[in-house]
């Protein structure tokens, strides 16, 4: 339930909208019926309000929840990345089976022992201990800018580890800031980082945030 929990509230902060049962689907690599089974149970629940033909969204209790969960995952790969030396495309997998497995407690010394972090290692938000919503500042996909402008990595997408070892690569992480120099017609963006010219698939560039694009 924590699971379906985490991945509507990431849906809904991508779309600003409500979630289709496909989308979940595709989220979580499940099978359509074995989401409608779940949403019906956590509407029931009182997690999630359910529209027919028109997806779901969380309840107050269900984004708490989520909250919850989430906050944990970013502070598991936050920890594993900086005291455990796991590589950030290492951190994801790791923080999932973890994150619904720890106590208050043992998530207080997490945060304590990490000097209570914004952001995990992917540039993601952590929400606080008081379980608000995080701020979430204003960025672009990468894909979206034009040749000539600069901007600054602010997050990437987490949950494909080839795809966060060829970015490591490539230097491109949250702090660092990269030139698009060429949007081909064929779906290749490329961008200057470190003084180096990277070319990078319109899925990869879209899965980048990227905050203060100017030419």
């Amino acid at each position: 339930m924590e699971d379906y929990l985490k991945a509507i509230y990431e849906l809904q902060q991508e779309t600003g909208e409500r979630v289709r049962t496909k989308d979940i689907a595709e989220y979580l690599d499940v099978t359509p019926p074995t989401v409608t089974s779940m949403v019906e149970k956590l509407a029931e629940r009182g997690l999630l309000d359910r529209e027919k033909y028109k997806g779901v969204e969380l309840t107050e209790e269900g984004e708490t929840v989520a909250l919850e969960v989430l906050r944990h995952h970013r502070l598991l790969e936050s920890y594993l990345s900086e005291h455990l030396d796991y590589d950030w495309s290492e951190v994801h997998d790791e923080a999932d089976v973890l994150e619904h497995h720890i106590s208050e407690e043992f998530e207080r010394r997490l945060a304590e022992a990490l000097d209570d972090p914004d952001v995990d290692p992917h540039g993601d938000p952590i929400p606080g201990a008081d379980l608000a919503p995080p701020e979430v500042s204003d960025t672009r996909a990468l894909d979206e800018l034009e040749p000539g402008e600069v901007a600054t990595v602010e997050r990437v997408r987490d949950r494909d580890e080839a795809e966060l070892s060829y970015l490591a690569e490539a230097g491109i992480e949250p702090g660092v800031a990269l030139e698009v120099v060429d949007v081909a017609p064929f779906g290749m963006v490329t961008v200057v980082v470190d003084g180096g010219e990277q070319s990078l698939p319109e899925s990869v560039a879209r899965s980048i945030r990227v905050s203060g694009a100017r030419e």
